[in-house]
């Protein structure tokens, strides 16, 4: 098991990095612009976006000196501007998983992997 170490008064907590990639994913997808994670096809290197079940997978989860590193790939909105739908992403994930986690993040980095027409 891969994970975050906090130590407390109390002993230690141990939070896996899938949890923490899984609270980040469903974050991000309710921001406004971000159609969904992206996932490349390794075979083909087409981009496809990932269902709801599998949005880990768009998520990439690193620990370096107690802080996290994140690395997003994502797919936006057409029509929208990525630099706001970008800043808000990161805006949003590192409050709201600094504070689910207790575990300061060092960065945030996004890969716009796609762009989808939304109906």
């Amino acid at each position: 098991m891969k994970g975050s170490s906090l130590n407390t008064h109390m002993g230690n907590i141990v939070i896996d990095n899938e949890v923490i990639a899984q609270y980040a994913g469903s974050v991000a997808v309710e921001c406004f612009g971000i159609v969904g994670m992206a996932g490349i096809s390794v075979k083909d290197g087409f981009v496809r976006l990932l269902n709801r079940e599998s949005i880990t997978r768009g998520i990439n989860v690193t620990i370096q000196n107690n802080k996290l590193i994140l690395d997003f790939h994502v797919i936006v909105a057409y029509g929208v501007s990525i630099l706001a739908v970008t800043e808000n992403l990161i805006d949003s994930v590192k409050y709201k998983v600094e504070e689910f986690t207790g575990i300061e993040i060092k960065k945030i980095n996004i890969y716009v992997d796609g762009v989808r027409v939304i109906d």
